[in-house]
């Protein structure tokens, strides 16, 4: 699976009102590796930031004048978040300003562009009821090392929630790690032909089938003869 996550920092908090996009970063992800792909640029909003945004991100209107508009950057980023999960904390918020962006260039709203967005905000919640589910609230309580995070930046905050959302979702849920080559359209489609591996068999040594029958006669010992499976027909 292909997987991107996607972080932005903007002029303010109103897509509706006309705030822009002033930093996007996106970090690549493929069957739960990271690939060491990324895409980040720095965007001129052609408007300033509002001060509490400001403060936030830091990026001046100096620093962002020699920037490109977000029309320069959008076919590098639609090639590039195409047909892939994208993994977003909080999604609405930037999916606002993304559709915003688009929009203004007449184009498809950014979901059309991928597989899905999945929030990883909800996701937390749902992990974490009642609990403060911030990326950096995450990070304390996953032990993810956000110790560079002084200002929030988009692609560094793209790589903190991948490794986030690493630790949210542990859990595997295929018995199957690594399939042969065309494995992967079968687990995309929830099915794996177990037919096609080929599984060795271990034959348990002397000392181990002891020490199973050991446990048996424990557990005889202890349920009062009631080990029925010990008298089945193997």
């Amino acid at each position: 699976m292909r997987q991107i996550f996607l972080d932005t920092e903007t002029t303010g908090l109103a897509a509706a009102q006309g705030d822009r996009i002033v930093e996007i970063g996106l970090v690549e992800m493929v069957n739960r590796r990271l690939t060491g792909r990324t895409l980040h640029h720095y965007v001129n909003p052609g408007r300033s930031s509002h001060p509490d945004a400001l403060r936030v991100h830091g990026l001046g209107d100096d620093f962002l004048a020699d920037k490109p508009p977000f029309e320069r950057i959008a076919d590098e980023l639609i090639a590039f978040v195409a047909e892939a999960e994208i993994v977003i904390h909080n999604a609405d918020f930037d999916l606002g300003f993304l559709d915003a962006e688009l929009a203004r260039l007449g184009r498809r709203r950014f979901a059309s562009h991928v597989a899905r967005v999945v929030d990883s905000l909800l996701l937390a919640r749902e992990i974490y009821p009642g609990k403060g589910n911030s990326l950096d609230a995450l990070c304390r309580r996953l032990e993810v090392d956000n110790s560079a995070r002084e200002r929030h930046g988009a692609l560094l905050d793209a790589g903190l929630l991948a490794e986030v959302y690493l630790r949210m979702t542990r859990g595997q849920g295929s018995l199957v790690i690594d399939a042969a080559e065309g494995g992967d359209a079968a687990h995309a489609e929830g099915t794996v032909d177990l037919a096609t591996f080929d599984l060795p068999v271990l034959a348990a040594d002397d000392g181990e089938r002891a020490a199973h029958e050991a446990v048996l006669t424990h557990l005889d010992k202890a349920s009062g003869g009631k080990t029925v499976w010990r008298t089945l027909d193997v």
